[in-house]
């Protein structure tokens, strides 16, 4: 904090010197100077919980990316350029250590996670309660995001993490855990796989079983049997000249000479079968 400001002509000859000769010297006396700036923007940052020390420490790597990165020829001082990459990694390392499930993920979710205690104090500071759903509203049209996100980034504000293997008992005194009660409907990922894999399997017969058909059991079949809305009798004699009758004594045909296909020419087919 002792550290002497840097005036405007000495930062931009330092800043040369650091990006045309890659002059160490003149890189630690920038950062340096500008260390006080680190310090005050981290102890904004102070009430999320995690260390002041930490915080500095992440600023500093911002502070380091921002000298990286300068144009002195831009004639913009450095503090203004470095305070962007200075809250940016602070704000980076608040939101991959502030709690074990990543938050802020996107823009949205990342100007909600920074901004919504302050806009919902702001906002109840009126002398009349505003109920929830105004508040969404106005920190949603505020912020520009839906108002589902902002209830659910507010519902993850309000508590802190909680382990799915926190035993818990109810009045009969059976214990239990929270990931008991997290059911879900979907199949289980072997199921899944399981599942493509037969799907895969039954394909490659099928392909190999419809060999056995003729021009015209393959045209009726396909047309009846491997599109999503099948042709009807009637559609399909229009088509071949045929009575619908006929049709179906030719579907029926081609059915049993696949199902005798498969069977011949694969013995897990016929497992499945019986």
């Amino acid at each position: 904090m002792r550290a002497p400001y840097l005036e405007r002509d000495e930062e931009h000859m330092l800043a040369l010197r650091w990006r045309e000769r890659q002059d160490q010297g003149a890189l630690h006396r920038i950062t340096l100077a500008h260390m006080r700036l680190v310090i005050s923007m981290a102890s904004r940052f102070r009430h999320f919980g995690l260390s002041m020390g930490d915080l500095i420490q992440e600023g500093h790597v911002g502070l380091l990316e921002a000298a990286m990165r300068f144009e002195p020829e831009r004639e913009v001082r450095f503090s203004t350029y470095a305070s962007w990459w200075i809250r940016a990694s602070i704000q980076d390392y608040i939101l991959r250590n502030w709690s074990i499930v990543r938050g802020g993920t996107s823009s949205a979710q990342k100007a909600l996670f920074f901004n919504l205690r302050r806009l919902r104090a702001r906002l109840a500071q009126g002398s009349e309660p505003v109920s929830s759903s105004i508040v969404y509203k106005e920190i949603s049209a505020a912020l520009g995001v839906s108002e589902a996100d902002v209830a659910m980034m507010d519902s993850r504000l309000s508590g802190p993490d909680t382990s799915l293997n926190v035993p818990l008992t109810d009045n009969g005194g059976v214990s239990a855990e929270r990931s008991d009660f997290l059911i879900s409907d979907e199949p289980l990922p072997d199921e899944v796989a399981a599942e493509a894999i037969d799907v895969e399997r039954r394909a490659g017969w099928l392909r190999s079983a419809l060999g056995v058909l003729n021009e015209r059991e393959m045209k009726i079949i396909a047309e009846r049997r491997l599109t999503e809305e099948g042709a009807t009798l009637e559609a399909l004699g229009e088509t071949l000249g045929i009575s619908k009758e006929r049709v179906r004594q030719i579907e029926s045909r081609a059915l049993e000479k696949l199902k005798s296909a498969l069977v011949r020419e694969n013995p897990d087919f016929r497992r499945q079968m019986a």
